[in-house]
């Protein structure tokens, strides 16, 4: 008898050349499928970046975020020095302005005194003598800690140094001229410590003439 299990083909036989063929076949199609899906997910046609690429931009990041962290401690290290210097040089603000009172009564202690009351008063001339002495070296001691008188007598009025207390008609200098100085005012370093009191000239009055007299006579009556 003839055994015919030969003639069925066994599962585990080795697939033939086009079954080969056409598995590779939908290898291939799958491969094309799988890239462009990739590039389908970066619009206007762009593509994945290389891993070069990618760390090169890594990069140029990290250097941007250096660069941008050292700039801030240098202004950080700026802003720390400037305001070190401030808090010493303007520390000593509020003594100073109560020491201007001191100055000034020195100063109105002085001018109330009567000329020529020191001759042949030897303790009225010495003590005279010794108040303005003691007005100088305290000035000198403000000097040397930044803090400087404002000389505005001629300038022209600033808001930012001067304190207008009135106005003075006076036709020989321009309007809004400081022409008297009624208060000395102080400056700490570039900081203002005190304004000064001061009178501005304004435009001087004009003397009418005979034909303006008359016509100011006149009573408009047409109201």
């Amino acid at each position: 008898m003839t055994d015919n299990s030969n003639d069925t083909p066994r599962e585990d036989e080795p697939e033939t050349a086009q079954d080969a063929a056409a598995e590779n076949e939908v290898e291939v199609v799958a491969t094309s499928e799988s890239e462009e899906a990739q590039v389908e997910n970066f619009p206007d046609g762009e593509v994945a970046a290389s891993p070069l690429e990618a760390a090169e931009q890594q990069i140029a990041d990290l250097k941007d975020q250096l660069l941008r962290a050292m700039a801030e401690t240098q202004n950080l290290r700026r802003r720390s020095t400037r305001e070190k210097e401030d808090a010493t040089k303007y520390s000593i603000a509020n003594f100073a302005r109560d020491m201007l009172n001191v100055g000034d009564n020195m100063r109105r202690a002085i001018d109330a005194a009567p000329e020529g009351s020191g001759e042949g008063d030897d303790a009225m001339a010495s003590l005279v003598q010794g108040i303005e002495m003691t007005e100088r070296e305290l000035l000198a001691t403000m000097h040397r800690h930044g803090i400087k008188a404002v000389e505005p007598m001629g300038e022209k009025f600033d808001h930012n140094l001067h304190q207008a207390m009135f106005e003075v008609p006076d036709a020989e200098h321009t309007p809004g001229t400081v022409v008297q100085v009624i208060q000395a005012g102080y400056v700490i370093g570039e900081r203002l410590l005190r304004p000064a009191m001061v009178g501005v000239s304004k435009a001087g009055e004009v003397a009418p003439s005979e034909g303006d007299s008359e016509a100011g006579d006149q009573v408009n009556t047409s109201a």
